[in-house]
């Protein structure tokens, strides 16, 4: 039976009468659209970590492609990306908030000004996504299915890279629980966004009837290809495990730099690296909140003497002076290796450097040590414990190709955090999802160390192995396995995936100007 409304001036085709009938009135009015985008949005987060219902990525998703494809106009399509954007990013980094506020010392007033702010800011590309798709002259289904995809993981990418980038939640990071982490390999966190930004299309256009039979065949396609990527090994295992002890500290934010805590933090990791029997052992970032040439050198003895006693390496996090004025967020090596250090390269914009133009921000913030210098791009992989430890501190995991520089020759990730930052928000279980990323995309295990939590090792299909609760004091003890070889994504790196998006605008654009001329 033919409905009796009549047709919606917004539909491109007939085949969209079916999901347009039933949300029509819903969606009609601006103000309802914006937060029917606003509402999706915010339960994308449900689909990251510590939440991890992956399925929800695709169908808020589809739902957000619908909306554009029936905006009227550009302004209109932009406008449901950002909200979609706010609701995402607002629910989703909230914690930004709490290290403004709680830990920053900024007034909570501006703090949330200043949160509010940057979430608007980041909403701004989902909003240039649906504006740049409105203005292509080609059919819903076909920017459904091709263009929105691309365009969408294009970018989640130039977030990644802008004002120095922040990738977080990019969509690639729920997928890990799902059948499309098998793309991950190939083409990094940006690949598996990708298939599930094209796993939505392929669902809008089913609900709403575009090419029902090509549109499941494509989504059954796609699915079965990442199920099957993901059975492939592309790095094999090198030498036998090593022993390895995690230790979480659980000093709180609010009392690490405090003077009067400092003995008591030295003692507390002197305590647990001894009782290690550990050849290699991991102490989290900035673990003594001191310069390493003021600490007290009968300390840094003690830790290498627990070090050398199973003859073995420490890692320590400590802030590093190479000369006045020049000082680093490091990991530094005691044990039987040579002595070895690494300093972050990747920092965070005011909480470790101050763009130009914004030293105000720092005066309002109570952020110790907000101004390190940048470590060389190219350093080598740590040589201890008859390990290649790749190592990258806190920030740094969310940047999949500057984690693959390091490889093929390194044989192991870490990852040094103070997530402490963020408190119990939902920061501490976002990083670990993006440290599984990380393992899966290189085929290397990786080991996280974290003063307050998530303290755990991670399997190269991207499955926590182990760790320990948060907000606890605690060793975790694992073994290890290095890993030799490269996968696609640690040869490559993101650029394939960024061709493939190119392709797909291309195929897109001649498929409709084609349609028009006829």
């Amino acid at each position: 039976m033919k409905s009796a409304l009549p047709p919606h001036p917004l539909e491109r085709s007939g085949g969209e009468h079916h999901l347009a009938l039933a949300i029509r009135l819903s969606i009609s009015h601006p103000a309802a659209r914006a937060a029917l985008a606003f509402v999706a949005g915010a339960l994308s987060v449900l689909a990251f970590s510590p939440f991890d219902f992956a399925p929800l990525a695709p169908l808020t998703l589809a739902l957000l492609i619908h909306l554009f494809v029936t905006a009227a106009g550009a302004r209109a399509a932009f406008a449901c990306g950002f909200w979609f954007g706010l609701g995402l990013f607002g629910a989703g980094v909230s914690w930004v908030y709490i290290s403004l506020s709680r830990f920053g010392g900024m007034p909570p007033l501006l703090a949330g000004i200043a949160t509010l702010g940057f979430c608007a800011g980041l909403a701004l590309l989902p909003g240039l996504v649906g504006a740049l798709q409105a203005r292509l002259r080609a059919p819903a289904a076909l920017r459904a299915a091709l263009v929105i995809p691309a365009l969408w993981t294009i970018a989640e990418w130039l977030r990644g890279v802008i004002l120095t980038g922040f990738p977080w939640l990019a969509t690639g990071y729920a997928a890990l629980d799902w059948p499309l982490a098998g793309y991950a390999p190939l083409g990094g966190v940006y690949g598996a966004s990708l298939a599930t930004a094209l796993s939505a299309g392929l669902l809008r256009c089913l609900a709403v009837g575009h090419a029902r039979i090509p549109s499941f065949v494509a989504l059954a396609a796609l699915l079965a290809g990442g199920a099957a990527l993901g059975t492939l090994r592309h790095t094999t295992p090198l030498g036998d495990p090593v022993s390895v002890a995690l230790l979480q500290g659980n000093v709180s934010q609010a009392l690490k730099f405090d003077p009067q805590r400092y003995t008591r933090i030295l003692e507390t990791y002197a305590r647990l690296a001894e009782q290690s029997r550990a050849r290699l052992i991991l102490l989290p970032e900035t673990a003594v909140p001191r310069f390493y040439d003021l600490v007290d050198p009968a300390f840094l003895a003690r830790l290498a003497a627990a070090a050398r006693a199973n003859d073995g390496d420490l890692l320590l996090g400590v802030p590093f002076r190479t000369a006045p004025g020049a000082y680093y967020n490091s990991v530094v090596s005691l044990g039987t290796s040579p002595q070895q250090a690494y300093h972050k390269v990747h920092l965070v914009p005011f909480g470790e450097f101050v763009p130009p133009g914004f030293g105000w921000i720092v005066r309002v913030l109570s952020i110790p040590l907000s101004d390190f210098s940048r470590g060389a791009p190219d350093q080598a992989p740590l040589e201890v414990a008859g390990q290649r430890v790749a190592v990258d501190i806190c920030y740094e995991d969310a940047f999949g190709a500057e984690i693959a520089r390091a490889l093929p020759g390194a044989t192991l990730l870490v990852n040094v955090s103070n997530v402490a930052w963020f408190g119990d928000s939902l920061a501490p279980a976002q990083h670990l999802q993006i440290a599984r990323m990380r393992a899966l995309e290189t085929g290397r295990m990786m080991l996280t160390a974290t003063n307050t939590g998530i303290t755990a090792a991670i399997g190269t299909n991207g499955r926590v192995l182990a760790r320990l609760p948060q907000f606890v004091e605690g060793r975790l003890e694992v073994a290890a396995q290095g890993f030799a070889g490269a996968t696609p994504y640690v040869r490559f790196g993101d650029w394939p995936v960024l061709a493939l998006c190119a392709l797909l605008l291309a195929a897109a654009l001649i498929i409709a100007r084609a349609r028009h001329s006829r």
